[in-house]
């Protein structure tokens, strides 16, 4: 293909990023009408599909497609763990719970991770590129909002303390999707997952505001 494989999964996938990215949910948030109880909810959601993606890594560190995207620098489950400790207390786990778009969502990404390393790449930058980016948008509302220090407990899952620079890194990662191991028919194929991945976005983030609903 003539077009850079990393332009043409932004591209093609840029409706459903942006359908994701205007949630109800997500604009109450940020726009600071929610409590840090909607938050913690959030959070506790993200913990679930990180877990599912990170479970999943070791086993595919070797495989030809997924494996050059497997960095441990980008692995967010502890420092999701850090931030439920802090929003809920140290017995956060027994309280936590997925939502039912959570479960589809985790279960999806499992399965890539198991049967299909090229869909599970649509997973992995779906996520990990968009904590580098939007996700600090995230952060410094999050700070503001509800007084957590600067990139301290509370937040430290948008926070990258293995990658000194994240513009770099992103170029970096953008290089191995356009040299990636698949042919035009596979990488149509991420495309499609990729999409689906943010529907998955999109689904968590209706059922999130329907626990947390609208501010007049």
């Amino acid at each position: 293909m003539d077009t850079p494989f990393s332009t043409l999964i932004r591209t093609a996938s840029h409706e459903q990023h942006t359908e994701a990215e205007t949630s109800s949910f997500m604009g109450d948030l940020l726009g600071g009408r929610l409590a840090v109880d909607a938050y913690a909810r959030y959070t506790e959601q993200l913990w679930f599909v990180y877990r599912a993606l990170e479970e999943g890594a070791e086993a595919l560190r070797e495989d030809p497609v997924a494996g050059p995207f497997i960095q441990p620098e980008l692995f967010r489950t502890a420092a999701l763990e850090q931030d439920l400790a802090h929003l809920r207390g140290p017995g956060w786990r027994a309280g936590a719970s997925p939502l039912p778009a959570t479960v589809a969502y985790a279960e999806r990404v499992a399965e890539c991770a198991r049967d299909w390393p090229a869909g599970y790449v649509a997973h992995h930058y779906t996520r990990y590129l968009g904590d580098l980016s939007g996700g600090q948008i995230i952060r410094d509302k999050a700070e503001r909002t509800w007084g957590f220090a600067r990139k301290g407990d509370g937040v430290r899952f948008y926070v990258f303390e293995e990658i000194a620079n994240p513009a770099a890194f992103k170029r970096g990662y953008r290089e191995l999707l356009d040299a990636v191991n698949a042919d035009d028919l596979e990488k149509q194929r991420i495309v499609d997952e990729c999409k689906r991945a943010f529907d998955f976005n999109s689904a968590v983030f209706h059922e999130l505001g329907g626990e947390f609903p609208l501010s007049a």
